[in-house]
């Protein structure tokens, strides 16, 4: 699958037709994509901040947020903690994503168990290639653990994540 199709796919379920935005996501997500970074997903779904719906793109290395030909709002995959899906009578159903870099919502998501189910694999894939060792030559640093639990506290601290969330999130770094 390309990009093209994916953005098809995705358009298709947010049941728009306009080809000028098909075009205008693709240029937005063709234009943001890093080396090696390939398709695997799309779906349809809303950011509460805005009233219309646009289109969710999971990446090989990241879930994407594009609506209007803006920029697309990107979360790493290997920073995604957790991902749950719940259902609202007014939102619909509900995909939560959480992120050692924040949490984000994402309301009305079309087939949200699935493309959930979809960004938990690619996020522990994306986790296990970057912890697959690599020469000596081109051996940096490794993450430091300290620093991902501070930042954890951090987002608790905030109101970003609840007690849950933290706990989640904790555990899933200490193994």
């Amino acid at each position: 699958m390309d990009w093209t199709e994916l953005i098809d796919v995705a358009f298709d379920v947010l049941g728009s037709g306009n080809s000028e935005a098909r075009s205008s996501a693709v240029r937005a997500v063709e234009g943001s994509v890093v080396p090696g970074e390939q398709p695997v997903a799309a779906t349809a779904g809303r950011h509460p901040d805005h009233f219309r719906k646009g289109v969710l793109v999971l990446t090989t290395r990241r879930l994407l947020f594009l609506k209007d030909g803006k920029p697309p709002v990107p979360v790493a995959l290997e920073a995604i903690t957790d991902v749950t899906v719940s259902r609202s009578r007014i939102n619909g159903e509900i995909l939560r994503v959480v992120a050692l870099t924040g949490a984000h919502r994402y309301e009305e998501v079309a087939k949200a168990e699935t493309f959930a189910e979809q960004v938990r694999e690619a996020a522990v894939a994306a986790r296990r290639a970057a912890q697959a060792p690599v020469p000596a030559q081109a051996a940096g640093p490794a993450p430091d653990l300290l620093d991902q639990l501070e930042r954890l506290a951090a987002l608790h601290a905030s109101g970003a994540l609840t007690a849950e969330e933290f706990g989640k999130a904790k555990q899933r770094l200490l193994g």
